[in-house]
């Protein structure tokens, strides 16, 4: 009969007041650095529309599946003009393997098309112009920002928003009201890389289902520390 394995659950320290908030999480962002010294965008990209669209197209896949496809997308629309004028069999045969492929098609030639009509085909490079597109959302909008412009940007993505719920910088499932809680205690200047960090240790380490917390370089600080043992 095998043995049954409880679960220990230690909570070193899960902070309350804004003033704690903030130096608990400055701690976890040094740490952060530490274990990612070299993150950064995971979208391949040359210019800020190539990562506006690759951006939208990430919804539902992942960043190397829209890696494998988007070299051959620029090579032949390279920009708003050529993607909008595109014909759709042409779009959804080259995002094919994103799945959704229809969808998606619609959706980038859409995008260009809104780049045209408002911004003379330029992408803006401010989060209220850019929410105005098609398929852009504040999520999308700060990945660009900061990206693409230097301008910090908080994107709330399932790994920033599943890791600030177990780091205790928010309660919130709402993305837009959890990414105002993180911008109370995470340094403005650092948005963009904090959530390059917090996103690969939640691809690497931190998952959903199963998160490695036995083997967690940040179980000591972390509120939601779980260790299985026998």
């Amino acid at each position: 009969m095998s043995e049954k394995k409880t679960v220990q659950r230690r909570l070193p320290f899960r902070p309350r007041s804004l003033r704690a908030r903030r130096e608990h999480a400055e701690t976890i962002v040094e740490r952060l650095a530490e274990l990612y010294p070299d993150s950064h965008c995971a979208l391949d990209h040359s210019n800020a529309f190539e990562l506006l669209t690759a951006t939208v197209l990430s919804a539902q896949t992942t960043d190397a599946r829209v890696n494998s496809v988007t070299p051959t997308l620029f090579e032949n629309f390279p920009d708003p003009q050529s993607m909008a004028t595109a014909p759709l069999p042409v779009l959804e045969d080259i995002l094919h393997p994103l799945g959704f492929y229809r969808s998606k098609a619609r959706s980038i030639n859409g995008l260009a098309n809104g780049l045209l009509q408002r911004f003379d085909g330029e992408v803006p490079g401010n989060l209220d112009d850019l929410v105005t597109l098609p398929g852009v959302g504040r999520k999308t909008a700060n990945v660009v920002l900061g990206n693409a412009f230097d301008i910090p940007g908080i994107t709330v993505d399932t790994h920033v928003g599943r890791l600030s719920r177990r780091w205790a910088w928010t309660r919130e499932t709402d993305p837009v009201k959890a990414e105002a809680d993180l911008a109370k205690i995470l340094p403005q200047s650092q948005w963009t890389i904090i959530c390059h960090r917090v996103i690969d240790h939640g691809r690497q380490v931190c998952h959903s289902r199963k998160p490695a917390c036995g083997t967690c370089p940040m179980a000591d600080i972390c509120p939601s520390f779980e260790l299985e043992i026998g």
